[in-house]
């Protein structure tokens, strides 16, 4: 995360905690019927403001940021048709060694038999299982 974008999260994650702290003390001061209820609940509407202002800068220094240093989106020409070779190249280098191996799939053995556990429930006998 770029130093900017860092910098107003942590301001907006300070702040939030803030007004969170904020609100729970207006609602049990006013359940206690404290005089500090009422100016406690006028500066938390106040402290949710500044929290919804600060969490928006959070985005808005984001996408600035994107803006201004971020990467393009979209490959080069170049890369892309580097990419295009490199896949061709493969594919060849399968061709070849599918040709040479007579087109068989190597490393597999007994391919058509069943495997073990199928053979014993196609028996009926599960008990060697």
């Amino acid at each position: 995360m770029p130093d900017a974008v860092r910098t107003a999260a942590v301001r907006a994650v300070l702040i939030m905690s803030l007004t969170i702290i904020q609100a729970m003390v207006a609602f049990l001061s006013t359940l206690t019927g404290s005089w500090l209820a009422f100016p406690m609940v006028l500066s938390s509407v106040a402290s949710t403001v500044v929290a919804t202002w600060a969490v928006l800068d959070v985005w808005v220094t984001r996408q600035v940021w994107n803006q201004r240093h971020g990467v393009v989106s979209e490959p080069s020409s170049t890369a892309r048709q580097m990419r295009r070779q490199r896949r061709r190249a493969q594919r060849a280098a399968r061709a070849a060694e599918r040709d040479e191996a007579g087109g068989r799939i190597r490393g597999r053995r007994n391919a058509g038999e069943l495997s073990r556990t199928g053979d014993l429930s196609r028996t009926g006998d599960l008990s060697r299982a």
